[in-house]
């Protein structure tokens, strides 16, 4: 079994002082409670810790031994302790954040940086992974918050989803897309229902829920089957396809901006709007923030609507 922690405080303060009194003095309490506690905790350990000698402590070599292995201890703990206070006033620690896979690749280590210029003290890990990934962690309190895609055309339930805090925070344009020379040989400009509900899909579910609400959304109606010629749970992997003259798949515009100015990738039009998809801040509704939390989620919020980034990735013309 451990020594008593506070017994184990007043052998370090003795060793240091080299005397009772002066230990006393340090802590606060009187010589007396200072000499019990030495002797309790002799008496724990079954050993001498010091070798009395008139008003003077010589430590034993048990007692060398001890204090090698608290004086790292204390240390480190006096500086834990300065760095837990020292963040209710100044940002600092890890923050532990969720993110959509291609937004927390190409946007955050950007956000970080400049932060980091701000608060130095602060540092980051970052899971990247889809909802059904990101909403445990968050709930199990192994990440902070999560920026969650919850996409309309998802099929994933959340248990206890009323328990999260949910703040929508960047819109993107999803669209039906495929490489030029697919579009030129299969589509030629015929974006109607019949033509395009019997091309070649990519999708990312064996349900093809993400393909059959983006015909929802733009013919109100859905095809009875799909023709599904590659299944993956990766929207690079969806868009890799797409370069390759696979098919057609549903994909974020904004990934792929470039490819769609130059005209390599060729979006799919219907008179209707495209489908928009919300990243949302998602906290647990009972959690209260740290300092380094609010401080940082104002940061995030206030470099999205100034830097560009909700332009970025709403508009691909």
């Amino acid at each position: 079994m451990l020594p008593d922690f506070n017994r184990l405080k007043v052998f370090y303060y003795i060793f240091l002082k080299t005397s009772v009194v002066n230990a006393a003095g340090e802590l606060n309490i009187t010589a007396s409670a200072v000499s019990q506690a030495l002797n309790k905790l002799e008496s724990e350990l079954n050993v001498l810790l010091f070798t009395r000698l008139h008003k003077k402590l010589v430590p034993t070599w048990a007692g060398y031994q001890l204090f090698e292995i608290l004086n790292p201890f204390i240390h480190d703990l006096e500086a834990g302790i300065k760095h837990i206070r020292q963040a209710k006033q100044i940002p600092s620690g890890m923050l532990r954040i969720g993110s959509p896979i291609e937004f927390g690749k190409s946007y955050l280590p950007g956000i970080f940086a400049s932060f980091r210029k701000k608060y130095p003290e602060v540092v980051f890990d970052m899971k990247l992974g889809d909802p059904n990934e990101v909403f445990p962690l968050i709930k199990s309190g192994d990440l902070d918050f999560g920026l969650v895609d919850i996409f309309l055309t998802r099929d994933q339930v959340f248990e206890d989803f009323g328990i999260y805090s949910i703040d929508p925070l960047i819109d993107e344009e999803v669209i039906m897309a495929c490489s030029k020379e697919y579009y030129e040989r299969e589509i030629r400009g015929d974006h109607s229902f019949e033509n395009l509900a019997i091309k070649e899909f990519l999708s990312y579910q064996k349900s093809s829920l993400t393909l059959m609400n983006w015909f929802k959304h733009h013919f109100k109606k859905a095809p009875v089957n799909l023709n599904r010629v590659m299944t993956v749970d990766n929207h690079q992997a969806v868009i890799n396809g797409i370069k390759n003259q696979l098919g057609m798949g549903v994909i974020a515009s904004h990934i792929v901006r470039r490819d769609i100015k130059q005209g390599r990738i060729i979006p799919i039009k219907t008179p209707k709007k495209d489908v928009i998809n919300t990243i949302s801040l998602v906290q647990l509704q009972d959690k209260v923030p740290s300092l380094t939390e609010k401080i940082f989620i104002n940061f995030l919020t206030k470099d999205i609507l100034s830097s560009g980034t909700l332009k970025t990735f709403i508009n691909i013309s």
